[in-house]
């Protein structure tokens, strides 16, 4: 099988070429996305690409986002015939090495898609900068809900590997361009019905600048994750099926909504006229209240059950018999530069 390897690039000029370095000879293709980088990320992409001849670069004349390098490195994947396709960073935050492992379980027949984690070892949360540790703490809650993917960890980790035949079931253009990009990717695995897997590994941080910024966390991305949540809840329990957990959430809502106005308008009554209202008024508002919370739960605990989870595997694989699957094909070299 031929495996495929993209490498957004932005202002990476001192990392790229050591990155690219690091990828394995059992990969056929490399597809190197200069997203309009301002400085040198461009030559030094020209000069690999004369050197190296499984290297694709492909040029954004306007910067689109990391989201955006890597839908165009998809498509091209796509283009090649790649069986997988796997996303790495060019700031070099992300070991090479771990690429056996990161596919391990999609040939394996465990999962369909496969995303690093950075939070399984102690050690390595420690070394994690302070603003990377607390904007991934801060979305992950955020992101389980939106996503549905309740076993799910470390949500902004863009090491990723999926087989083209999941590549094709999304729907490349609706990803978000931006920041945002592996939170609607995972949104749409979840429609989908995508098994995804947590693959322990490390995070390897030197003087590269973080762009996530912890304003544009908790501004703009909780919004962003609601109206993901509401879009995912929609197309996978009413559009694309009928499900308990829509009834449960529109009755609780509306349960929520009387005892709140209900309950609301009689205690200002009370405040204005002196009067305690009665017993009766007391529980026809809480119940409501009660019941509603009660249904929101439950609709949460059904979404948390049918939350597509890895199986067992499927046939055995060894971690070290990885590269044994693949095979190393260069491309012409006048389709290696656009």
């Amino acid at each position: 099988m031929r495996l495929a390897v993209i490498v957004p690039c932005y202002k990476v000029e001192n990392h790229i070429a050591r990155v690219i370095g690091l990828i394995p000879d059992w990969v056929a293709y490399i597809i190197a996305v200069n997203d309009s980088s301002p400085d040198g990320t461009g030559e030094v992409l020209s000069k690999l690409a004369s050197e190296e001849p499984r290297l694709h670069v492909l040029t954004h004349t306007q910067n689109q986002g990391v989201g955006g390098a890597v839908v165009t490195g998809f498509r091209k994947a796509l283009e090649l015939s790649s069986d997988f396709v796997v996303k790495i960073d060019g700031d070099g935050q992300m070991d090479p090495s771990e690429l056996p492992r990161l596919l391990l379980p999609l040939l394996d027949g465990s999962a369909d898609y496969a995303k690093g984690n950075r939070f399984r070892s102690v050690t390595d949360i420690l070394q994690m900068p302070l603003t990377r540790r607390f904007g991934n703490v801060a979305l992950t809650f955020l992101n389980k809900f939106a996503s549905g993917y309740w076993h799910v960890f470390d949500p902004q980790n863009g090491y990723v590997a999926i087989p083209k035949e999941w590549l094709q079931r999304l729907s490349l253009e609706y990803l978000d361009k931006r920041f945002f990009f592996e939170n609607s990717l995972l949104v749409g695995l979840n429609i989908a019905g995508a098994r995804v897997a947590d693959v322990p590994m490390r995070a390897v941080y030197g003087e590269e600048k973080s762009n996530l910024r912890i304003p544009r966390i908790l501004g703009g991305f909780p919004i962003r994750l609601f109206k993901a949540a509401v879009h995912r809840i929609l197309m996978k329990y009413l559009v694309y099926d009928v499900s308990p957990i829509v009834v449960y959430l529109l009755a609780g809502g509306v349960f929520l909504l009387f005892g709140a106005v209900f309950g609301g308008y009689h205690w200002l009554a009370s405040i204005q006229s002196g009067k305690a209202a009665s017993t009766g008024t007391v529980m026809l508002a809480t119940l409501p209240i009660i019941l509603g919370f009660e249904m929101w739960l439950h609709a949460l605990h059904l979404d948390i059950v049918q939350s597509p989870r890895p199986e067992r595997p499927a046939r055995p694989v060894r971690v070290e018999d990885v590269p044994l699957y693949f095979t190393r094909e260069s491309g012409s070299s006048g389709d290696r530069l656009g």
